[in-house]
């Protein structure tokens, strides 16, 4: 599976933004698809994750109630809306293919190359 992450960029405390991660293959569905971000000097830190039904979700603390995951398994892609962004938001972002649902990024065989997201403040 390979994946290409988009749609970052530089937005204002409060704005919003869209990634998208378009995968390759025909067993996108197969897939839990989960987005991190690390920032500089940070650990890579879990964002959310969808189930390759798209029926299961599961956000990180920080983001819950302000980003959505959400998928399109017709297009092979996997998303990301991102409302209310803090500047604590900023950071890099990646897109990530598992076997299943997880929050840990050793559970994730396949990565984006990631999308650069930056809130000012």
């Amino acid at each position: 599976v390979q994946l290409q992450a988009s749609g970052g960029g530089l937005v204002q405390t409060g704005g919003s933004l869209r990634l998208s991660c378009a995968a390759s293959g025909r067993t996108f569905s197969r897939y839990a698809m989960g987005w991190f971000r690390q920032a500089p000097g940070k650990e890579r830190e879990f964002v959310a994750t969808i189930s390759g039904s798209g029926y299961s979700t599961y956000y990180a603390d920080s983001v819950k109630g302000r980003f959505t995951i959400s998928r399109d398994n017709a297009k092979n892609t996997v998303y990301l809306q991102m409302n209310s962004l803090k500047p604590e938001d900023t950071a890099v972002y990646y897109c990530a293919a598992a076997g299943g649902l997880s929050d840990y990024y050793t559970s994730y065989d396949y990565w984006g190359q990631g999308t650069q997201v930056t809130v000012s403040s």
